[in-house]
C-alpha cells in the first residue's frame, strides 16, 4: 500500500507535482470567489434586488470581455509548451502577443455595452433590480481592460509553474476589494453609502492592487533576465498565429458559455422576484464550489502543455489523472455540505431585515442548492478533462462539446419553462442531469487519444527541468 502510495504521490506528473501547481491557482480562485461572493453578501443586506442586481450586472458584464480572456488565456498553455521545450525566452514574447490583444479588444468590449443593457430590457428583469443592475454594469464595463492585462499577466506565471505569485496578487485583490466593500457599501470611515456602486468601485481597486503585484512580479528581478522579458516587446507573427490558432476555440467557447449562462440566470430571474432571489442564492455557492476547481483545471493545462512541449505524452496523461484525483476529492466534500447543510448556506443570505422576497424564495433556493449535489462530480471530470485538452492543442473539439452543453441547457430550460410549465425547482432539476450527461463527452474525446499527436511548438531544445527543479521553481516569486 505505502509502495504503491508512493507512486501515486512522486515524480513527473504525480500528485505531488500537480500539487505544487495547481494548489496556489486554488488558493487564487478561492480569493477569487470570495470577492465576488462578498459583494452579493454585503448587498443582501439591503434587500434580494440589489442581490441580485449585482449578478445580473456582473455577469453581463464579464461576458462581454470572455472571447477576449480566453483567447489570451491560450497564454498558460502556449508559455508552459515553450518553457518545456526548453525556450525560455519565446515565454515572455507570448505575453506580449496577448497584451497586444488586450488593446485592441477594450474597445471593441466598449462598443458592446449597448447590448448589456438591452439584454437587462430583453428578459424584463423587474423594475426595482434594473436600476441598480444598470448602475453595477455600467461602472464595471468601463474597467475591463484591468482584467484583461491582469488575466495575461496570470497565465504567464501559470505556464512556466510560478504560480505562487498569481496567488499573492489575488490574495492581495481579495483583501482590498472585501475591506473597501464594507467601507464603499455602508459608508464608513467618512465615505459616503453608495450601495451596489461602492461594490463596483471596489471591485475595480482590488483588481488594480492584484494587477500591480503581477507587473512588479513580472518586470523585475530574476524573472526579467531569466525569460528575456526586456527583448519581448515586439509582435511576434509566428507566435500571433499559433495563439490566435488555437487560442480563437477557447475564445468563442468561453463566449458562447457565458452567454448562455447569462441567459439562463436572466431568464430565472425574468420570472420573478422570488425565482431570482433564490437562483442568486443558489448560483453564489455553485461558485464557491466551481471556481477553486478552476485552479486545478489551470494546473493541468500547465503541466501538460510543459510535458507535451518536451514529447511526453504518457506523463503529461500521468498528470491529468493526478489532476482528476484531487479535484474529484475536493467535489467529495462539496458534494456532502450540498447534499446536508443546504438550510445553512441558504441563510447566509438572509437579510438583515425582514424581507417579503427572501423568505419565499428560502425553501425554493433551499431544494435547488440540493439538488445541485448531483452535478459536482461531473464538473470535476469536465475541467480537468478540458484542461487536458487544451494544454495538448486539442481547442476546437473541446469548444463544440462544451458550447453545445451550454445552448443545451439554454434550450432544456426555454422548453421547460415556455412549454411544459415547469417549477423553477423542476426545470432546475432537468438541468442538472443534463449537466452531468455531457461530462462523459468530454472524457470520449480524451480517451480517444487523439491530443497525444498534436504539435504545437518544434522540438525541444533541451532537457525538461527535473521534478525538483520544478517544484523549486513554483515557490519563487
Amino acid at each position: 500500500m505505502d509502495t504503491l502510495l508512493k507512486r501515486q504521490l512522486d515524480g513527473p506528473g504525480g500528485i505531488r507535482e500537480m500539487l505544487a501547481i495547481a494548489m496556489p491557482m486554488v488558493v487564487s480562485n478561492a480569493c477569487d470567489t470570495v470577492m465576488i461572493f462578498t459583494d452579493r453578501l454585503f448587498l443582501a443586506q439591503l434587500g434580494s434586488e440589489q442581490m441580485a442586481a449585482a449578478m445580473g450586472g456582473g455577469l453581463t458584464s464579464f461576458m462581454l470581455t470572455t472571447f477576449f480572456l480566453g483567447l489570451t488565456g491560450y497564454c498558460t498553455a502556449l508559455a508552459a509548451q515553450y518553457f518545456g521545450a526548453g525556450r525560455k525566452e519565446n515565454c515572455a514574447r507570448v505575453i506580449t502577443q496577448g497584451l497586444l490583444v488586450c488593446l485592441l479588444a477594450y474597445p471593441a468590449i466598449l462598443c458592446c455595452r449597448p447590448l448589456g443593457l438591452w439584454l437587462f430590457e430583453l428578459v424584463r428583469v423587474s423594475p426595482e433590480q434594473l436600476a441598480p443592475q444598470k448602475v453595477y454594469f455600467n461602472i464595471l464595463i468601463y474597467g475591463t481592460l484591468i482584467g484583461l492585462v491582469r488575466n495575461c499577466l496570470s497565465c504567464f506565471f501559470s505556464g512556466v509553474g510560478k504560480t505562487s505569485v498569481v496567488m499573492f496578487s489575488t490574495f492581495a485583490a481579495m483583501i482590498t476589494n472585501v475591506g473597501l466593500d464594507y467601507v464603499f457599501i455602508f459608508g464608513k470611515l467618512g465615505f459616503p453609502a453608495m450601495g451596489i456602486a461602492g461594490a463596483a468601485y471596489a471591485t475595480l481597486t482590488g483588481g488594480i492592487v492584484g494587477l500591480s503585484i503581477l507587473a512588479i512580479s513580472y518586470f523585475i528581478g530574476t524573472n526579467r533576465t531569466e525569460f528575456a522579458v526586456s527583448q519581448s516587446f515586439h509582435f511576434d507573427w509566428t507566435i500571433m498565429k499559433k495563439l490566435l490558432r488555437y487560442g480563437y476555440p477557447t475564445g468563442v467557447e468561453f463566449f458562447l458559455n457565458m452567454l448562455a449562462f447569462t441567459v439562463l440566470v436572466l431568464k430565472f430571474h425574468g420570472i420573478s422576484p422570488t425565482s431570482a432571489a433564490a437562483v442568486t442564492v443558489v448560483f453564489n455557492w455553485d461558485m464557491v464550489s466551481f471556481i477553486p476547481l478552476i485552479g486545478i483545471h489551470i494546473g493541468v493545462i500547465s503541466l501538460v502543455g510543459r510535458y507535451m512541449g518536451a514529447r511526453q505524452p504518457d506523463t503529461a496523461h500521468r498528470a491529468t489523472l493526478s489532476g482528476l484525483k484531487l479535484a474529484w476529492a475536493y467535489s467529495f466534500c462539496t458534494l456532502m455540505i450540498f447534499a446536508l447543510l443546504p438550510h445553512y448556506l441558504v441563510g447566509v443570505f438572509r437579510p438583515a431585515e425582514t424581507d417579503p422576497v427572501f423568505e419565499q424564495a428560502f425553501p425554493m433556493a433551499v431544494t435547488m442548492v440540493r439538488m445541485a449535489a448531483l452535478y459536482v462530480m461531473a464538473d470535476a471530470m469536465m475541467l480537468v478533462f478540458g484542461g487536458a485538452l487544451r494544454g495538448a492543442g486539442d481547442t476546437f473539439w473541446v469548444m463544440c462539446i462544451s458550447v453545445t452543453m451550454h445552448w443545451s441547457l439554454v434550450g432544456v430550460l426555454d422548453a421547460a419553462l415556455r412549454y411544459f410549465h415547469f417549477t423553477p425547482q423542476s426545470a432546475w432539476s432537468i438541468l442538472c442531469i443534463t449537466m452531468m450527461l455531457f461530462s462523459g463527452v468530454l472524457y470520449l474525446r480524451y480517451r480517444s487519444g487523439k491530443w497525444r499527436s498534436i504539435q504545437l511548438v518544434g522540438e525541444p531544445q533541451e532537457p525538461l527541468v527535473s521534478e525538483f527543479a520544478s517544484l523549486n521553481e513554483t515557490r519563487e516569486v
